[in-house]
């Protein structure tokens, strides 16, 4: 019997400027999804506590206030906010992958968090490398996420925004097994043109990998634009549009209707037998791959700005050397 997840994409806005509240509207969210009997839920990328629109808009000299004023917004793992959203997933009974602005310590990262049903997280990664824009406020992930992770609805792997056009990172996905796929983007930047590409993007990976394709946009409703636009000086075209929540199967089909304007969701049934489907024609790490022609070398260690070396004991060390030269004379 083919197993079957009740999965949503959501589109949804933040609560501009505010953690506390876009953390609530996102937990409401998770609760009114529970009580439909959907059992995945996708969240927008960075939706917590918003997406940083003013680097696309401003010059590097002219985006200090705003960097700092996300800084301070941003989400620590753990934290209380972390555990909130891990309550509601638990009361829910359902998996969850959400895109936050992170802290640790001076510095922002662009990360998703992945919680499993019991309100765990059971996975954090960082987006590798900031998109153009970005790179004036995020750091860089490193490659200890870029694997799938078992949960109560499947093997779920995760991508963020451009990632998807590093082809090497969407195989480590691939060779890693996942079923689902998270995708999010930013979503109300750069107009249509962003949308389609968001579409094709995602289409083209379910059929690659041969899985489920849940992904989630941010909408910047009129006022939110209206409050952007004066605390930047920017124009609304920059921020408009590039809207695209959808679920994909690995035919590459779209399993609902997407959603490209206002807050909503997508919420569609995904048959696993759809997957076996696809990959006994097309297993791009299986039965079609060429593994003695094209193979990937992946880093999966955890990057870290501090490396120990412990020094031996000098007492033990001094005995073992008086030991040795005993031995050599005898």
């Amino acid at each position: 019997m083919s197993q079957i997840i009740k999965a949503a994409a959501v589109q949804c806005s933040p609560v501009l400027y505010s953690q506390a509240g876009t953390v609530k509207k996102i937990c409401d969210t998770i609760l009114e999804l529970g009580q439909q009997g959907v059992q995945f839920a996708v969240f927008p990328e960075t939706v917590v506590p918003y997406y940083p629109y003013f680097s696309f808009v401003q010059p590097p000299f002219a985006m200090g206030k705003e960097h700092l004023k996300l800084l301070h917004e941003s989400v620590v793992v753990p934290s209380a906010a972390t555990t909130l959203i891990g309550q509601a997933c638990k009361e829910a009974n359902m998996v969850v992958s959400i895109g936050i602005n992170e802290r640790a310590g001076g510095t922002i990262y662009n990360a998703q968090l992945l919680f499993d049903a019991d309100g765990s997280i059971i996975q954090h990664r960082r987006k590798i490398t900031p998109t153009y824009h970005e790179r004036m406020v995020w750091g860089q992930g490193d490659g200890s996420g870029l694997r799938a992770i078992d949960s109560a609805v499947g093997r779920i792997g995760s991508l963020a925004c451009w990632e998807h056009y590093n082809p090497l990172a969407r195989f480590a996905l691939m060779a890693d097994g996942e079923q689902i796929h998270a995708a999010m983007f930013p979503g109300s930047l750069v107009g249509q043109i962003f949308a389609d590409q968001i579409s094709a993007t995602i289409q083209h990976h379910a059929l690659e990998s041969g899985c489920f394709v849940v992904n989630a946009t941010a909408w910047l409703d009129p006022e939110q634009q209206q409050q952007i636009m004066q605390d930047t000086g920017c124009e609304l075209g920059p921020i408009s549009g590039g809207c695209f929540t959808a679920i994909v199967s690995p035919e590459g089909k779209f399993l609902s209707e997407p959603i490209t304007q206002g807050e909503g969701y997508v919420i569609a049934d995904l048959d696993f037998s759809l997957i076996e489907k696809r990959k006994r024609m097309m297993d791009s790490v299986g039965h079609y791959s060429r593994p003695e022609l094209l193979s990937l070398l992946i880093d999966r260690r955890p990057t870290s700005v501090l490396h120990e070396l412990k020094l031996e004991n000098p007492s033990n060390n001094s005995i073992e050397k008086v030991s040795e030269f005993a031995e050599v004379q005898a």
